[in-house]
């Protein structure tokens, strides 16, 4: 145990540390192609003499992750990135590691806020962010932190969005690389990581059925096609809402009912929103929606299902069982919303599997090795993960499985290279 992370840190108990050392232990089992990332890095030390700001949903997994920069010599600190997916006891044993941490399972937004901006004030080299809360601190809030920052990884599709604003601006002050759009990233991690883990914190939650039931899916990226997906295999009925018509034509020829959201509103048994946008349920939904409608949300923030008019239309509001809060109408309907309308997948479950954030966090550290190797050359603004970081995450995790592939002749490459040839 390093004494400088107890002393540093901020978290709920230290004496929580066993509980989240087996958690930690039972990804790092489950996280094969982390583990050669790590390998790696503990044979070339990348970050050494660097410190590491990392904010992420703050569970076993991401632990992990900071377990394996920890390993390639830096000095990490890590926060939440959102209250209520941080568990208290991965926390402490993190801490217990030597990582310093400054988080809290649903501190008071005000500490909330406080928490991220004590592990800038770490004055990272390199930071990883989640929904780019780090960096719009850091560059709205905080710009004085901003001058020993080299470079860094975003996850989300909210938080690249938000990148290519500033950017756009020409406001964005170090590279960052949009991890989130990434092969290995959106294919696995939004489509099935998110389909599998949004129904694991709906169905733990609420202890329903959904066979039968309708389900309006509210997005149709990646993210909302897992979701759809994945009901659909459980026996539901599955609307989706899209503003895009090439994707709504997707979702149509995947075999589902598409309809705008005034219309799905009427039929709908679970919601489930994924768009990265806000107020996609609003007033005029709840206005039709049927009596025990229950409300989610999978997208970063907690502004796509908009509270303030659930409220304003409510005559009472109470905690029915964790995580679920009933909104009695005055007209009597009862509404029923999810973890406060904040990830569901998280705030309400364990978040992606540990096979599936294998790959994500296999590219967060690569890619966190290649912005670093690279920032002065780079620039100040949005890029893309190398192909190549890509493919050696696939080949990673191919080999995982014991699997292999083939690969073309010389005769087969001069053929492809030609076009003379036929």
């Amino acid at each position: 145990m390093s004494s400088k992370s107890v002393e540093n840190s901020i978290i709920t108990d230290l004496g929580l540390a066993p509980e989240g050392h087996l958690k930690i232990d039972w990804v790092e089992a489950h996280m094969p192609v982390l583990n050669k990332v790590r390998k790696q890095f503990e044979a070339e030390q990348p970050f050494k003499g660097l410190k590491v700001a990392i904010s992420l949903h703050l569970e076993a997994k991401t632990a992990y992750l900071a377990k394996v920069i920890q390993a390639g010599g830096a000095d990490v600190t890590i926060t939440g990135s959102n209250p209520l997916s941080t568990q208290d006891d991965v926390c402490a044993a993190l801490v217990e590691d030597g990582v310093t941490v400054f988080a809290k399972y649903n501190p008071e937004p005000k500490e909330y806020k406080e928490l991220m901006i004590r592990a800038l004030e770490t004055k990272p080299d390199l930071i990883i962010d989640d929904g780019g809360d780090l960096v719009t601190i850091l560059h709205a809030e905080r710009p004085e932190l901003l001058e020993t920052v080299r470079g860094g990884a975003e996850e989300t599709t909210t938080g690249i969005l938000r990148l290519k604003a500033l950017e756009k601006e020409g406001a964005l002050k170090f590279p960052m690389v949009a991890v989130n759009d990434a092969y290995c990233k959106y294919l696995f991690d939004n489509r099935y990581g998110t389909g599998q883990s949004v129904w694991d914190g709906i169905n733990r939650t609420t202890n329903l059925v959904v066979a039968g039931k309708t389900v309006v899916v509210v997005g149709y990226g990646w993210c909302g096609k897992g979701v759809a997906m994945r009901a659909k295999g459980l026996g539901a009925n599955v609307i989706v809402t899209e503003i895009d018509a090439i994707k709504a034509v997707e979702a149509y020829m995947d075999g589902f009912r598409v309809m705008p959201m005034h219309e799905a509103a009427r039929e709908g048994d679970f919601f489930v929103t994924v768009t990265g946008n806000r107020d996609v349920i609003t007033g005029e939904h709840y206005d039709v929606m049927k009596d025990g409608a229950i409300l989610s949300n999978a997208g970063h923030f907690d502004v796509e299902v908009n509270k303030p008019e659930l409220q304003a239309r409510s005559q009472s509001v109470r905690t029915v069982r964790r995580n679920i809060e009933e909104y009695q109408l005055k007209d009597g309907r009862k509404i029923y919303l999810l973890a406060e309308g904040r990830l569901v997948n998280l705030a309400a479950g364990d978040g992606h599997p540990a096979e599936i954030m294998d790959m994500t966090f296999a590219l967060q550290a690569l890619s966190l090795k290649y912005v670093n190797d690279l920032h002065n050359s780079i620039g100040s603004r949005v890029v893309n993960v190398p192909y190549e970081l890509d493919e050696q995450v696939a080949r990673y995790k191919l080999e995982s499985l014991g699997m292999g592939i083939d690969q073309l002749s010389e005769v087969q490459k001069s053929y492809l290279d030609s076009w003379a040839e036929h």
